[in-house]
């Protein structure tokens, strides 16, 4: 065995025995509660934008980016905006390498690669601030409902352009909106490509842990992603992700396509 492959093997035999440290487990699901408590996920920029992620699924979904190469990226939930240029920005680094391993030049403004963001209330200072970003030219914004029909109608349009197609939903975090949307957007999905559904952690929190919003255990995008997956056997929860990371948000929300 190759130095190479030998890394890799003791790489993933190491992130699997993570996922059965149960000690290990209940430890990073209680660095999540402490930390989101403080509005920890509140503290990050990407390229200048607020991102209201953790630095873990940053990276997470920079590897699945960098591992699928979609060309295009469906995300429902904006606000302001950090995640679309995060997204716009791996797509920017694909086409440079593309360009570097054909000899071309790729005009940003005419490439194919594209993220789509949907929100109910864009608002307009944030707007304002994706449009003037250097990534604005690989970035498209709907404003409405995401399970909307018209919505629906009109992200479906533009995604029969594309081939390669990854999805992330982060808006409105109910069962049923989630459920709507897994409905509505995870079969845009490519074979091989991921629909990443976030804050399913959720479903492990304490009940009062957001008194101030209609999700908590029991109704969640965790509960949706159990029940989207009965009925659908086209796609598998990709555990060696959360395992990896530990600290994550969207814990049995990494789902991959798999037919």
């Amino acid at each position: 065995m190759s130095q190479a492959n030998q890394f890799e093997q003791e790489r993933r035999e190491r992130i699997a025995g993570y996922g059965t440290d149960s000690a290990l487990q209940e430890q990073s699901l209680a660095w999540v509660r402490e930390s989101m408590q403080r509005m920890y996920v509140y503290n990050f920029d990407w390229l200048g934008r607020p991102i209201i992620q953790y630095p873990q699924d940053m990276v997470g979904m920079q590897e699945l980016i960098w591992q699928v190469k979609p060309d295009l990226i469906i995300e429902t939930g904006i606000a302001h905006g950090g995640s679309l240029v995060l997204s716009a920005s791996m797509l920017a680094m694909l086409d440079m390498c593309d360009a570097i391993e054909q000899g071309k030049t790729i005009d940003p403004k005419v490439s194919k690669r594209k993220v789509l963001g949907i929100d109910i209330d864009i608002r307009p200072h944030n707007r304002a601030a994706v449009e003037a970003h250097p990534m604005s030219s690989r970035i498209q914004m709907i404003q409405g409902s995401s399970i909307d029909t018209k919505t629906i109608e009109q992200v479906h349009a533009i995604a029969a352009n594309y081939s390669r197609v990854m999805v992330c939903l982060d808006s409105n975090h109910t069962h049923d909106h989630v459920m709507g949307e897994l409905n509505a957007y995870a079969q845009l999905t490519s074979v091989g490509s991921y629909c990443v559904v976030f804050d399913t952690f959720v479903e492990d929190v304490p009940k009062d842990f957001f008194p101030n919003r209609p999700w908590n255990p029991g109704n969640n995008p965790k509960t949706a992603v159990w029940e989207y997956l009965k009925a659908h056997s086209g796609f598998e929860i990709d555990k060696s992700i959360q395992n990896k990371l530990l600290i994550t948000v969207a814990p049995d929300g990494y789902l991959k396509r798999v037919r």
